[in-house]
């Protein structure tokens, strides 16, 4: 897999996928992953990639021609199964949307900026457009890392135990149960005595009751959703 990233701040994306899951991936050769600085394809001598905005709105918008420019220097070398741009009114950014995307080839992500980027370039040139939450981050670096991560871990030899990853929170539908490690007991909390009684079926019993337990508690709509 290949995930190509553009941003105005690649020293951001830069220092994290030198770290834990991402870093061995790469080190497997299982992804690789590139931030590229947009400001590399603009004409303006100052480096400059926003204007303001037409109709008089407050804020600055990513100007059309560098990220244009940018995508086309990108897809003219590969074909790209997603060309995705982080915005906050995209679709929430899921599981499912990790699991979609840990199949594909090469990924684009855009990060949006300033009050976002021209429209027209999300109209003709933008495949899926995800939200990592209903909230306003400054730059979409951060969201673009969240979904890397989301997808990485999902690769096949990413993970030393790839079973982990099938048993997240949401693979099911459902939150993870609860976890527990030795010591079996600690200032007098102790750990279930069905997860130290060696009877799988009994284990496993357990486990989806708790993750329907913890799942009506705290996430009710995603029993909705199912």
């Amino acid at each position: 897999m290949r995930i190509d990233i553009l941003t105005i701040f690649p020293e951001i994306i830069d220092p994290f996928i030198n770290f834990s899951i991402i870093k061995r991936a790469r080190e497997k050769k299982l992804v690789e992953i590139y931030a590229h600085n947009i400001r590399d394809f603009t004409t303006d001598k100052h480096k400059k990639v926003d204007d303001y905005a037409y109709g008089g709105s407050a804020g600055m918008v990513m100007l059309i021609e560098p990220i244009e420019k940018a995508l086309n220097h990108l897809t003219s070398q590969r074909k790209y199964d997603a060309i995705i741009y982080t915005s906050p009114d995209g679709e929430r950014f899921s599981q499912k949307a990790a699991n979609r995307m840990s199949t594909f080839e090469n990924i684009i992500i855009l990060c949006g900026h300033y009050k976002g980027i021209d429209h027209r370039i999300r109209e003709h040139l933008i495949t899926h457009e995800y939200s990592v939450g209903d909230y306003v981050l400054t730059g979409g670096e951060l969201a673009a890392l969240i979904m890397s991560d989301a997808v990485v871990r999902l690769l096949p030899g990413a993970m030393s135990d790839e079973m982990s990853a099938l048993t997240d929170s949401f693979q099911d539908g459902l939150l993870a149960p609860p976890v527990y490690t030795r010591p079996a007991e600690y200032n007098g909390w102790k750990v279930p005595d069905v997860l130290l009684s060696g009877n799988d079926a009994l284990i496993q019993k357990w486990e989806f009751e708790q993750s329907l337990i913890r799942t009506r508690t705290l996430r009710p709509d995603l029993l909705d959703e199912n």
